[in-house]
């Protein structure tokens, strides 16, 4: 399943070349994250409030081409696991159909004492769902 999300490029997101600041795609990433659980039935909150966390371990992007204060870009978001506690969600951002960035950012599970565990099979169940809903 990929999910688009759409985002407008704020003057305060952007730098003195009047482009969109590079960390700014991260938080983008994160957008677009925040919006694939909630597509896939679950928000952040609730996996919060389930005492089940997702730090990010790792993080990718290149950028292809800028982005620019008040851009309608897209973040497109998918999953996939990386290994039995890893999971991975690729993101391409783009403005109309000119790509931007891509990257990806991959994720351990950890329970409330911050301890690594393999996903609960609630959250594997979904995640499967919406993976297979390609």
């Amino acid at each position: 399943m990929i999910v688009k999300t759409n985002i407008r490029v704020i003057y305060g997101d952007t730098d003195a070349m009047g482009q969109a600041y590079h960390s700014n795609y991260l938080k983008w990433f994160e957008v677009g994250r925040a919006e694939w659980f909630r597509a896939s039935g679950k928000t952040y909150r609730e996996l919060e409030e389930e005492g089940i966390y997702l730090p990010v371990v790792e993080a990718h992007c290149s950028y292809l081409k800028p982005a620019f204060y008040d851009d309608l870009i897209t973040v497109a978001t998918e999953f996939s696991f990386a290994g039995p506690a890893r999971l991975r969600f690729e993101y391409v951002i783009s403005r109309e159909d000119d790509l931007l960035t891509r990257g990806y950012t991959v994720h351990v599970c950890v329970n409330r004492d911050r301890k690594v565990m393999k996903p609960p099979e609630f959250l594997r169940t979904l995640l499967d769902a919406a993976r297979e809903t390609l």
